[in-house]
């Protein structure tokens, strides 16, 4: 019987001659089995957490009547979100959980913590929920006492052995024979997806495409096949890492979305605990702390064609790349290529905020104002308020003393009487004045009072709160614009 190439390795749906069993395979398949226990799935895409819930259903639960249902699809989440509020007898699978809003989210955690208890399928659903690596950990976070009455399971990825066998099915299958097929597991590392892929283009690239006559031997060239891969995917994906790096607002030093997806592809994994990341990153530590808190959420929100391929929880800090094939692609990414491409320059000193704001306590809710539209146009702000727990157990002194020095490209002083009479700010003071030399400081004055060392002529922004005007508007136009302007002048 001859087959098509695209049948047998399969790069979309489910694998019907070369799927194979994950080394947990049999453990899933019993809890499945359990009419009253509820499953969590977890694995980054590609690791065959569908296909493996798929088969078991198929092989060993077809009288089950399994409604499949994924939170990327709008329908579906509506009867989602009935299930999450009525429950009721039935058996759902509930793909991509960890996109569902943290309420649904909760409320499905009761539901599974509330069935495994009363274990009464008659009324209560078995519920199968599937998601990224830590869904498992994020709903015993909603529900903290379900630990032990849900079946969390990982996908695992593949062993040498069950990599191999899966080639040596297709091989079968279009009468081929692979060399050096034990490199395919050394680049797909186990990667179920990605060997699929690799297996088609090592056939395409030898014009085989279906089922040969006669057995035919086909080497395997890593570095071509990683390149065409590479190829076959930058039609794909390029636009979308592109429109990641550049941020919400592009501007030519603006690259800490740059810095964390290249360092996110120097990973095992594809999902990534940012909070962990930075902390074992310093060369980027900066830049991710920046982004993790409100920006990065903002840049998606702002992107669909950033959010379709990227995923991020700024409540627990993971963000994933949900496509293997993305993660692969990001991998054999150069750069430097990319770099140069997205239009960032070389800049000699790498400044971890844009801007630093000085200011009294007096004046904080109108420095909170601006840095949260500062935030908003994608800029690094350094504000006390969001760095306090990035600084525990350090000294303050020392830390906005290099923030104020160095580690800022401008410097935003809120100038008026309480400034010059405060302790800190005028600590923070004695600090950036030696930076009005380079024009490296944007006073904003609220009165007449004079500070020395600052010029009464340098050219600042003279603000007075309008009771007639809208503040918040009147902060927009008459300070946020200008520091805007200046930001992209640098």
């Amino acid at each position: 019987m001859a087959y098509l190439i695209e049948e047998i390795f399969r790069t979309e749906g489910v694998p019907e001659y070369t799927f194979i069993r994950p080394p947990n395979y049999n453990q899933i398949l019993v809890d499945l089995r359990h009419p009253g226990k509820p499953i969590v799935v977890e694995g980054q895409s590609g690791t065959g957490k569908t296909t493996v819930v798929r088969k078991i259903v198929e092989q060993a639960l077809a009288d089950r009547d399994f409604q499949y249902l994924s939170a990327r699809k709008a329908v579906d989440v509506v009867r989602i979100g009935e299930i999450a509020n009525h429950g009721g007898p039935g058996s759902y699978v509930i793909d991509d959980f960890h996109r569902l809003a943290n309420s649904i989210q909760e409320k499905l955690g009761d539901l599974v913590k509330i069935a495994a208890e009363e274990n009464d399928p008659t009324t209560h659903p078995k519920v199968v929920l599937i998601g990224i690596n830590r869904v498992g950990s994020e709903l015993i976070h909603f529900v903290p006492d379900a630990a032990k009455r849900i079946g969390i399971h990982r996908i695992q990825p593949a062993d040498e052995t069950g990599i191999l066998h899966l080639i040596q099915r297709g091989e079968e299958k279009l009468n081929i024979t692979i060399e050096n097929k034990e490199a395919v597991y050394g680049e797909s590392r186990g990667d179920y997806w990605v060997t699929q892929l690799l297996c088609q283009t090592i056939c395409l690239l030898k014009d085989v495409t279906e089922t040969q006559p006669f057995t035919t031997t086909i080497p395997f060239d890593v570095v071509l096949t990683r390149a065409r891969v590479a190829e076959r995917l930058e039609h794909t994906y390029s636009e979308a890492v592109k429109e990641f790096c550049r941020g919400k607002r592009f501007r030519s030093s603006n690259d800490p979305y740059f810095k964390l997806l290249r360092e996110v592809s120097r990973q095992e994994s594809s999902i990534v605990d940012l909070q962990m990341l930075a902390n074992l990153s310093p060369d980027v530590k900066g830049s991710i702390n920046n982004i993790k808190e409100k920006r990065l959420s903002i840049l998606l929100d702002s992107k669909p064609i950033c959010s379709r391929y990227f995923y991020y929880n700024d409540e627990t800090k993971n963000f994933a790349i949900e496509d293997p094939a993305l993660f692969y692609y990001l991998k054999h990414l150069d750069w430097e290529v990319l770099r140069r491409e997205c239009g960032f320059k070389s800049a000699d000193k790498d400044y971890e905020f844009d801007f630093a704001i000085s200011f009294a306590g007096e004046n904080r809710d109108l420095s909170r104002m601006i840095k949260d539209q500062l935030v908003v146009m994608d800029c690094s702000v350094f504000f006390d308020e969001l760095f306090e727990n990035n600084y525990l157990g350090r000294t303050w002194g020392k830390t906005f003393e290099e923030i104020f020095t160095q580690r800022s490209r401008l410097v935003v002083c809120l100038l008026d009487i309480y400034h010059r009479r405060k302790i800190w700010p005028t600590f923070e003071r004695d600090c950036f004045t030696p930076r009005i030399a380079d024009e490296a400081v944007i006073p904003i004055f609220l009165d007449d009072t004079a500070f020395p060392g600052i010029s009464q002529d340098i050219v600042g922004i003279r603000f007075v709160a309008d009771a007639s005007k809208n503040l918040e508007d009147q902060v927009t136009d008459e300070i946020v614009f200008r520091l805007l302007e200046r930001l992209d002048s640098e």
